[in-house]
């Protein structure tokens, strides 16, 4: 079993490993939400022992959830 089919304590599938790393540039404390959303409408982000979904709305709004 591999790390793409377990569930964490949130219930949600832990996120899969990267198949090659991936730069997103931090300028001036900033980091561009597109270069985050490439190709999703949705991540998981791992704070810790803690994951959070980070998602984009319709209306081009994010949502942080726990």
């Amino acid at each position: 079993m591999n790390g793409s089919s377990t569930k964490r304590e949130t219930g949600w599938p832990a996120a899969p490993r990267p198949q090659s790393a991936r730069r997103i540039d931090v300028v001036a404390d900033r980091i561009d939400s597109r270069d985050l959303f490439i190709g999703t409408r949705e991540i998981i982000i791992l704070h810790g022992a803690d994951s959070y979904r980070l998602r984009l709305t319709a209306q081009n709004k994010l949502i942080l959830t726990k």
